[in-house]
């Protein structure tokens, strides 16, 4: 019989780690010994209405993903993703490069509030915003995209949302899908991690086709996650 105990608290230098800890009994010698894990921190940028942020949250609470969200990064103020942080006590950062006197500026921006969260893992969830150079050479191997086509198609600038289901429908496509793809420095080049198909249907809409999809994304990249940061 295993039972688990509330996360406890380790402090940093930076901000506060969390752990968990197993306690597991022997009921046949009546003895227990616990095993404490360390949780790794999450942070997550957005810039909609946040449904895979949400799906995060929801692999989170119900223990199926074994890390921390320390924080929301987006661009834009007054949107669903930071309702979603607000209502489960996650802190949000709005950085907004349009506000920012240079890119340099945003690179340190966005670098700062990555350390003072002390990020071991970052996941776009729908953040439209290219990131820096500088950043993803910093969190090289730790920065995570979920992408709504099976990548390498219908992959690169220009391919998101709706414009990727109606690009695929107009070239015929038989099946699409969605991928979990590590970030480099160009648009969804990066190493794949997972994909899942979903047939396309003959009288499918760009709607109907990202519904059946967005089903499988909010699937796909918590177990993702959870499996890349295994190996970290």
């Amino acid at each position: 019989m295993i039972f688990l105990s509330q996360p406890a608290r380790r402090v940093s230098k930076k901000v506060l780690h969390y752990t968990q800890t197993f306690t597991i009994f022997n009921a046949q010698s009546g003895t227990a010994k616990s095993i404490t894990t360390f949780l790794k921190n999450i942070v997550v940028f957005a810039s909609g209405s946040g449904t895979n942020f949400q799906s995060i949250i929801d692999a989170v609470q119900r223990g199926e993903l074994s890390a921390r969200i320390s924080g929301l990064i987006t661009n834009k103020p007054g949107i669903g993703a930071i309702e979603r942080a607000e209502k489960n006590d996650i802190p949000v950062k709005v950085i907004n490069p349009k506000e920012l006197s240079s890119d340099r500026d945003f690179e340190e921006a966005l670098s700062q509030q990555l350390e003072a969260w002390d990020a071991d893992l970052i996941a776009l969830a729908g953040y439209l915003k290219k990131i820096p150079s500088s950043v993803i050479k910093k969190y090289s191997n730790r920065i995570l995209n979920i992408h709504p086509s099976l990548l390498p198609k219908f992959g690169g600038k220009g391919f998101y949302g709706s414009n990727v289901h109606k690009a695929v429908l107009e070239a015929g496509e038989t099946e699409s899908g969605c991928t979990v793809h590590i970030v480099t420095e160009e648009f969804d080049e990066g190493p794949i991690l997972a994909q899942i198909k979903v047939p396309v249907h003959e009288n499918d809409t760009p709607e109907d086709l990202a519904k059946r999809i967005l089903k499988e994304e909010h699937r796909l990249y918590p177990q993702t996650i959870q499996k890349h940061l295994q190996n970290l």
